[in-house]
């Protein structure tokens, strides 16, 4: 590899010494303050905070409603009414919006769920929700999911409102199924916090609600630990967890990047996960459960780009304790963060690693697997999810790219095609000629059109560190002969895409 890129932490930590500090760091931000310290030794008390509140709509109180302070959930009662003891360490009290009425939104039309956790002199504080009933019935919606725009400059930013977001109005205006929000999963920015405001220009353009994760480059990285490095965001966009619930579907946003003084790595603290076993023990086991965070839980690209010194910052290193709460639901989980597409399957929990709106880095138009720069369209029915994702500039409908043999130079006897959104119920054909061959056989391999974009020292000349990253969504075969190869895919959804390369002389 070049030199590292920055989303590659340059302080060096042994993985047995790095785990154990960040447990240590985790543990401490979840435990009362009165508990916190080494050895659980008296520090100072936090002081405690008793919240009243109300969450009503038209007049009326809202029953059922949760409200949180981000470790205690407690439900409204038949009027509206809700209180809960919480204390000066937390910082925002939220409520999990009902399905049957719109999310709260700010000027920017970023979700507003939440008020700042002030107390008064006495101790006590009062917070108030009015909501507004839903325009019309949620059960079927679509939801539309950005991953990385990881703008660093201006030039950059410039980019995002000129490429992505007209793609993505254009794909709201026309859905036969109305967007109900949008989510961006984390690296909003590239370390230039400064650009938030442009972002939120940005979102207000699309006209729905957008949800936000925070992302690794979305941090004070002149915070000493992970409790003041997400300052900035929250001040823009509020908690960095919360959930609302659309139609049938339950949908949580979590933080699952630690921070600990000189770098990062996947971890979900002990105080979300408190919030997450409270905020799940009122869901029904059996429904449908969507996870927006950055980090994937699980990443194969360890094992693909054989990189183990790299695991604790391309997947949560906790995971299991993230996989235990959710394995009575349908759970999917959606990330970014590795810029490039994946579907990763543990029992019932599919993770869904998104290709990014920056692709590699703003270099070009593709990630550095192949899959185009782009986004995810989520297609809730009722319980039932589906997905695809919608490369910007391209047609819906354009969800792979195949290549004449001999563009490998991997295997140059064989005809290439790159299914970015591929997963194991994907299925794969190709006809020569006109004459089908049967299914392709899947390996590891490298996009070729990422081959000639990245590899070599001097490209991209935006971003020359950039290599091609070998990718598990490639399909080979060998032609017998020089007629046209063309390529069916059909997603689990029984959507069937084609494609066609040009005819290639014979071996």
């Amino acid at each position: 590899m070049r030199d590292a890129p920055s989303f590659i932490p340059t302080h060096r930590l042994g993985r047995r010494d790095f785990l154990r500090d960040a447990s240590r760091l985790a543990l401490a931000a979840a435990l009362p303050g009165w508990l916190g310290g080494a050895g659980g030794r008296v520090l100072r008390r936090a002081a405690p905070v008793r919240v009243r509140g109300r969450v009503a709509a038209g007049g009326r109180g809202v029953a059922g409603a949760a409200v949180s302070d981000g470790l205690s959930v407690v439900a409204t009662d038949r009027d509206g009414r809700f209180e809960l003891v919480s204390d000066a360490m937390r910082r925002h009290v939220f409520v999990c919006t009902p399905r049957g009425f719109r999310l709260p939104v700010s000027a920017h039309g970023t979700l507003r769920l939440h008020r700042p956790l002030v107390a008064d002199a006495s101790g006590e504080m009062t917070a108030r929700f009015e909501l507004e009933p839903a325009a019309r019935d949620e059960r079927d919606h679509d939801v539309v999911v950005i991953a990385d725009p990881q703008t660093q400059t201006a030039e950059e930013m410039g980019f995002f409102h000129a490429e992505t977001i007209p793609d993505v109005e254009r794909t709201v205006r026309e859905a036969a199924t109305p967007v109900a929000f949008g989510a961006t999963v984390g690296d909003i920015v590239s370390d230039t916090l400064s650009l938030f405001p442009e972002y939120e220009r940005a979102v207000a353009r699309i006209g729905v609600p957008f949800a936000q994760v925070v992302g690794n480059h979305d941090l004070d990285m002149t915070s000493a630990g992970d409790g003041g490095s997400t300052a900035t965001f929250e001040r823009h966009f509020g908690p960095t967890y919360y959930s609302f619930d659309r139609g049938e579907v339950h949908y949580v946003v979590l933080d699952d990047v630690l921070w600990h003084g000189g770098g990062y790595i996947g971890y979900v603290d002990d105080a979300q996960l408190a919030w997450l076993a409270a905020d799940l023990a009122r869901v029904e086991a059996g429904r449908t459960v969507v996870v927006f965070l950055h980090i994937p839980l699980r990443s194969t690209r360890v094992e693909r780009a054989n990189e183990p010194q790299w695991r604790t910052i391309w997947e949560v290193t906790n995971r299991a304790a993230v996989h235990r709460l959710l394995e009575p639901y349908r759970a999917h989980v959606v990330a970014g963060h590795t810029h490039e597409s994946e579907h990763v399957f543990d029992g019932r929990l599919h993770e869904h690693v998104l290709g990014t709106a920056c692709g590699a880095w703003w270099s070009g138009p593709i990630c550095w697997d192949g899959t185009p720069n782009g986004y995810a369209v989520l297609e809730a029915r009722g319980a039932e999810l589906r997905w695809r994702y919608k490369g910007t500039g391209l047609r819906a409908d354009d969800q792979m790219r195949v290549y004449a043999r001999g563009a490998d130079a991997a295997a140059p006897q064989e005809v290439v095609a790159t299914v970015w959104d591929w997963e194991p119920g994907w299925r794969v054909v190709w006809y020569e000629g006109g004459d089908r061959r049967g299914a392709m056989a899947r390996r590891t391999g490298l996009d070729p059109l990422s081959v000639t974009l990245h590899a070599g020292k001097d490209k991209p000349a935006r971003r020359s560190w950039v290599e091609p990253s070998p990718t598990a969504h490639q399909f080979y075969a060998t032609p017998t002969g020089s007629g046209e190869i063309r390529v069916e895919a059909t997603d689990r959804f029984g959507r069937t895409y084609v494609a066609t390369a040009a005819p290639a002389s014979a071996p």
